[in-house]
C-alpha cells in the first residue's frame, strides 16, 4: 500500500510540475528569452505574498491525449491588502493564450465565484484572441464570458491589465471592465491586426499606431498607461484601496482626523486662481490642497483632458473627483471629456462612492466637429449620469461655470447636496466676451472705436454684476460663498453630514435609458 501511495504521490508531483510550464521547456525558454514573465509569476507579483490559491491547474481538454494543462489560462483566488480578489492570467506558451473551451470554463467559474463572494476580479491579458481550431466553441465562450461581465457589472470592481497582445475577440472582455491598465510598448489592443487590415483595405498602419497603449488611451479605451508590469500591479493595488469590494460593502478608511485645523497649504488656496479670468492654471494645484495628504489617484489621464477624474480621500473616506482643467482648452468640455466623466460618475454611483465636483469651465466646446461627433448626446450622457447618481454630491465652483456645463458639473438642479462657491466664481449663461459679441454684432460697424468702447464697458459691467457668485447665492443655487482656504475642512464637514444620506422619492422603474 505504501508503494502504491508513493507512486500516486509521484504521479501527482509530475503532473503539477508539468502544469507549471504546460507549454514545455522550449516554449518557456522562448518566453524567457523575450523577458516575458510567466502567467503565474504575474499573479504572484500582483497579490499579497503567499495568498494565491490556484484553481484548475490540471484542467485540460477532455479526450485529447495531447491537450496541455491549464488550457492557456491560470485562475485562482488571493488577497490584495488582505481583501479577497479573483484573478486570471493568460499563458502565452499555451496556444498563444487564446480562448478555448476549458479556458472559457475556468474563467467563467472564477467569475461566478467572484459574484457569489462579492469580490473584485482582475484579468491579466496577453492573448492572441479566439482559438481558431476550436471554431464556434471559442466564439461561444467569448459570449459566455461577456454575459458574466454584465452579471458582475456594478456589483464588484472589474479590472483588466494589458501586458501583451489583446487581439480580436479578446478585447471584448477587458472593454467591459471598469479599469484598464496597459504597459507602454508592451500592451496592445485591437480588433483586427495590421496585416489583416492591409490585406482587406490596403491601409498600412503599425502596431503602435493601431493598438498601442498610448493610442488606445487617447481613444478612451485604456484608463492608465504605465511603464512596467510592476507599475501596473501597483496602480491596481492603489485603485482598489479607494474602493469597496462590492456595492454592499464600505471602502477602506485611511488616517481619518488628520490636520483638523487650517494649514499653510490651505492658505495657499487663496492665491491660486489668477486675477485675469482668461489666465490658465493647473487644477491639480487645487486638488492637492483640498483632499487628505495631497493624495490623488488620477484615472483616464490621457483622454478627455479638459476634465480630470480620479480618487482622493476626505477625512479618511474615499471620494470620486470630477474637476475641470483650465490648462486644456480653458476647461471647455468636449466629447471625450463628456464620455470620460459620465463613465466615471456611473462607476462611483454603482459602488456608493461620494462625488466632489471642482468647477472651472467656460462651457461645452463649440464647433462643427464637436456637433458631428455627437456633443449633444454625449453631453447628455454626462448629464444623465450626474442626475442618476444618488451618492453624496458636493460641488465647489472656483471660477467659471457657464451654460450647460454649469448644469452637468454638479449643479443643485441635478441633485447635488451641497454647493459652494469661491468669491472668484463666475456663474452665468455665457461669458462676458461671448455676451459682448452678441451685443456688438447688432451694430453696422462692430469694429468702430465707439462700438469697441461700448463693448469694453459692457464686459466690465457684466463681470462686475452678472458673472459673479452673488446672484446664484441670492436664489439659493449656491449654499454658501466661502473663502478658498476653508474648502478642505468644509468638505470634511459636509461629507460627514451626508454619510448616512438616504434617497426617497425615486420613481420605481426597471432602468433609465441613457442617451446613446
Amino acid at each position: 500500500m505504501t508503494g502504491s501511495t508513493d507512486r500516486k504521490l509521484a504521479e501527482l508531483r509530475m503532473r503539477l510540475r508539468t502544469a507549471q510550464e504546460p507549454g514545455g521547456a522550449q516554449a518557456a525558454a522562448k518566453r524567457d528569452a523575450k523577458g516575458v514573465p510567466s502567467a503565474r509569476s504575474r499573479v504572484l507579483a500582483l497579490l499579497d505574498p503567499g495568498s494565491f490559491l490556484e484553481i484548475g491547474a490540471l484542467v485540460r481538454t477532455p479526450g485529447d491525449p495531447n491537450a496541455l494543462y491549464s488550457d492557456g489560462v491560470v485562475t485562482g483566488y488571493g488577497t490584495i491588502a488582505g481583501r479577497p480578489v479573483g484573478v486570471f492570467s493568460h499563458d502565452q506558451t499555451v496556444f498563444g493564450g487564446s480562448v478555448g473551451e476549458m479556458f472559457g470554463r475556468k474563467v467563467a467559474k472564477l467569475m461566478e465565484w467572484c459574484a457569489r463572494s462579492a469580490c473584485p476580479i482582475i484579468g491579466i491579458n496577453d492573448s492572441g484572441g479566439a482559438r481558431i481550431q476550436d471554431a464556434a466553441t471559442s466564439l461561444a465562450w467569448y459570449a459566455e464570458l461577456g454575459y458574466r461581465h454584465e452579471m458582475l457589472s456594478g456589483l464588484v470592481p472589474q479590472i483588466s491589465l494589458i501586458v501583451g497582445k489583446c487581439a480580436g475577440g479578446a478585447v471584448y472582455s477587458p472593454i467591459q471592465t471598469d479599469l484598464i491598465v496597459a504597459v507602454r510598448d508592451q500592451g496592445y489592443m485591437f480588433v483586427t491586426g495590421p496585416d489583416i487590415i492591409k490585406d482587406i483595405t490596403g491601409e498600412i498602419i503599425t502596431f503602435n499606431e493601431l493598438g498601442g497603449a498610448d493610442a488606445q488611451a487617447r481613444y478612451g479605451n485604456i484608463h492608465q498607461v504605465v511603464e512596467s508590469e510592476a507599475a501596473a500591479f501597483q496602480y491596481v493595488r492603489d485603485f482598489l484601496a479607494f474602493l469597496p469590494s462590492n456595492c454592499f460593502d464600505e471602502a477602506p478608511i485611511v488616517n481619518p482626523g488628520l490636520e483638523p485645523d487650517i494649514t499653510s497649504h490651505d492658505l495657499e488656496l487663496d492665491t491660486i486662481v489668477p486675477d485675469a479670468d482668461n489666465t490658465a492654471y493647473d487644477m491639480h494645484e487645487i486638488l492637492l490642497r483640498i483632499f487628505d495628504d495631497g493624495d490623488f489617484l488620477e484615472v483616464g489621464g490621457q483622454a478627455g483632458l479638459a476634465i480630470i477624474t480620479g480618487y482622493a480621500r476626505v477625512d479618511g473616506h474615499p471620494v470620486g473627483v470630477i474637476a475641470n482643467q483650465p490648462m486644456h482648452m480653458s476647461g471647455a468640455i468636449d466629447n471625450e471629456a463628456s464620455d470620460k466623466a459620465a463613465r466615471f460618475v456611473r462607476f462611483c454611483h454603482a459602488l456608493n462612492t461620494p462625488l466632489v465636483f471642482v468647477v472651472d469651465t467656460p462651457g461645452f466646446l463649440p464647433g462643427a466637429e464637436q456637433e458631428k461627433s455627437g456633443i449633444i448626446k454625449r453631453g447628455g450622457r454626462f448629464l444623465f449620469a450626474v442626475g442618476e447618481a444618488d451618492v453624496p454630491k458636493v460641488t465647489v465652483t472656483v471660477r467659471k461655470s457657464y451654460g450647460g456645463a454649469h448644469a452637468v458639473m454638479g449643479s443643485k438642479q441635478l441633485a447635488a447636496d451641497l454647493n459652494y462657491a469661491w468669491p472668484t466664481a463666475q456663474i452665468a449663461v455665457i461669458g462676458a466676451e461671448g455676451a459682448a459679441h452678441l451685443l456688438v454684432k447688432r451694430f453696422p460697424d462692430p469694429a468702430a472705436p465707439e462700438v469697441q468702447k461700448i463693448k469694453a464697458d459692457f464686459i466690465a459691467g457684466y463681470k462686475a454684476t452678472m458673472a459673479t457668485p452673488w446672484i446664484a447665492a441670492e436664489r439659493g443655487y449656491i449654499d454658501a460663498v466661502i473663502q478658498p482656504h476653508e474648502t478642505r475642512l468644509l468638505l470634511r464637514k459636509s461629507l460627514k453630514l451626508l454619510r448616512d444620506k438616504q434617497n426617497y422619492g425615486r420613481v420605481l422603474r426597471k432602468t433609465g435609458l441613457t442617451p446613446i
